[in-house]
């Protein structure tokens, strides 16, 4: 919904033949060995999405189109009068369930992950791994000059599996560092070489009556709240903690870039320029 961005972000120009950071990610994801594209959208904006963005993907690989609406809930709940969002990243990935039949990996659409991220997704797919994967950045790494994001830091084995991951919302800068302030105002300082999520999460199908369970647990508690989202990363470090799931973190070491606000969307341009002059990515991506 781009509310701090003003805009719908996703479909902004970065590339240097006017490609996005949608056309970026669905490129890695085809040559790293990924075979369908499934948008998870809000029905109001389906046509204009569709040909916008989706129709000059659908003759590469087969597209679908799902909804995340406000209303779609479980049986039981309603949500409140005066709410306007849907209800965060648990609710978008549950939407994909009627088309998503294979493993699968989750994104955002307006962040740039850089071509190893979906290989190694997709190697760890290949090799029959029933568990889940999460592709781990640096946080230092993925924040914006221009205000505070949210991260899911976290917390990682010698094994390379995830302990946990807590979502902080208001990460920011600090010296050499970084810091989270929560709502009440207490602050968490940061090294910056912390492991983060960013919404880069690799799934099976199996994880669905999962996230279903949780997502209806958090309605109880959550569901008269105008404004709270159940967020991936806190649906996970629960089934983490239950023994649920194991989620495998390999570590990219690819740059992150991402248009939180529209002041950083000169700085991903010129992240990605650097990378077509390097090679990594062709002049025109489709031509």
């Amino acid at each position: 919904m781009g509310s701090r961005y003003g805009g719908l972000k996703q479909i902004d120009p970065v590339g240097p033949a006017g490609e996005t950071i949608i056309d970026y990610s669905v490129y890695d994801a085809l040559r790293a060995g990924f075979a369908k594209l499934v948008f998870v959208i809000r029905r109001d904006v389906e046509e204009p999405f569709r040909e916008i963005v989706g129709r000059r993907f659908e003759k590469r690989l087969p597209v679908r189109y799902v909804f995340q609406e406000l209303a779609d809930l479980p049986p039981g709940f309603a949500p409140p009068a005066n709410r306007a969002k849907p209800w965060g990243t648990t609710h978008a990935i549950l939407a994909g369930q009627s088309v998503l039949e294979e493993p699968f990996a989750a994104i955002n659409a307006d962040d740039f992950y850089g071509a190893q991220s979906f290989r190694l997704l997709a190697e760890h797919f290949s090799a029959g791994s029933g568990d889940y994967a999460m592709a781990g950045f640096t946080l230092r790494r993925t924040l914006s000059e221009f205000g505070s994001v949210a991260r899911g830091v976290c917390q990682v084995g010698p094994d390379g599996y995830l302990k946990s991951v807590v979502e902080l919302t208001r990460i920011e800068r600090d010296g050499a560092g970084a810091k989270n302030t929560d709502a009440a105002g207490r602050v968490t300082r940061l090294t910056g070489d912390e492991v983060v999520s960013m919404n880069f999460w690799g799934f099976t199908p199996a994880v669905f009556p999962a996230l279903r369970s949780r997502f209806a647990a958090f309605l109880e508690q959550h569901g008269r709240d105008e404004k709270a989202e159940c967020y991936i990363p806190s649906v996970i470090s629960e089934l983490l903690a239950s023994g649920q799931a194991r989620v495998k973190v390999p570590r990219t070491g690819d740059a992150w870039l991402g248009v939180t606000y529209r002041e950083d969307r000169p700085r991903v341009m010129e992240g990605i320029r650097q990378l077509v002059a390097r090679g990594q990515y062709p002049e025109r991506l489709w031509g």
